[in-house]
């Protein structure tokens, strides 16, 4: 698996909050008000199709990426399907990571993993703690039952150290759980990887709550559509 940053296409993601509109509905199984994805599911694929195709692991843009996919076997999925397809992988996700750690948010039809590093790799580490193991055998089961998404696996940082120590840090912390899902049986044409360091904090650095939050690997999934 390729190696790949690149501010620019990280930015597409974290940006599609400014595209979507505010379509929500209640999760039956949470009770939580998230986004009605059958309703919003055509806004987001061309943005952030664009965004990623600064840097694939297949070097040749968005469309290379979906040509490895198909080419692998795995089925776009078309309209209406698309949302219906990703709400059944966020209720099945939430179920099985209820109490773990991670963190299950929507993004129009994109759903987002967070697992904060604390509870994932012990300090200054790149290797998965044997603990967490069980989740993320939960995660990879989900994600081979629901094939049809890309997995962008992305590693941050918090702004404690240098830029020397972080970007590797927050990259190697992303391939070993790409590499971890991998030997789960998920599909290498579906994964892309970055590390973006400290550079895209969700909380104030200046509290030890808030350098807790920004230690992270965010894993965005997303339908392969047509």
């Amino acid at each position: 698996m390729r190696k790949v940053a690149g501010l620019k296409v990280f930015g597409a993601l974290t940006g599609l909050a400014l595209l979507t509109a505010a379509c929500t509905t209640t999760d039956p199984n949470t009770g939580e008000v998230v986004r009605d994805n059958t309703k919003t599911n055509a806004l987001i694929g061309a943005a952030v199709g664009a965004g990623l195709g600064y840097a694939t692991n297949t070097n040749k843009g968005e469309q290379g990426r979906k040509n490895a996919v198909i080419g692998a076997g795995i089925g776009a999925l078309a309209g209406a399907a698309v949302g219906n397809y990703m709400d059944k992988q966020q209720a099945e996700l939430r179920k099985e990571l209820a109490g773990t750690g991670i963190g299950v948010t929507r993004n129009g039809d994109n759903i987002i993993l967070n697992m904060p590093s604390d509870v994932t790799f012990a300090t200054g580490s790149a290797t998965i703690d044997s603990g967490f193991y069980p989740t993320l055998n939960d995660v990879a089961t989900v994600l081979n039952k629901y094939p049809s998404t890309y997995v962008d696996i992305v590693g941050h940082a918090d702004s404690t150290g240098s830029d020397a120590i972080n970007e590797p840090l927050s990259e190697n912390r992303a391939n070993s759980t790409a590499a971890y899902l991998t030997g789960r049986g998920v599909a290498n044409q579906r994964l892309f990887v970055a590390g973006m360091g400290s550079r895209q904090p969700i909380a104030s650095n200046a509290t030890p709550e808030g350098r807790a939050k920004n230690r992270r690997v965010e894993i965005t999934l997303r339908p392969v559509t047509e």
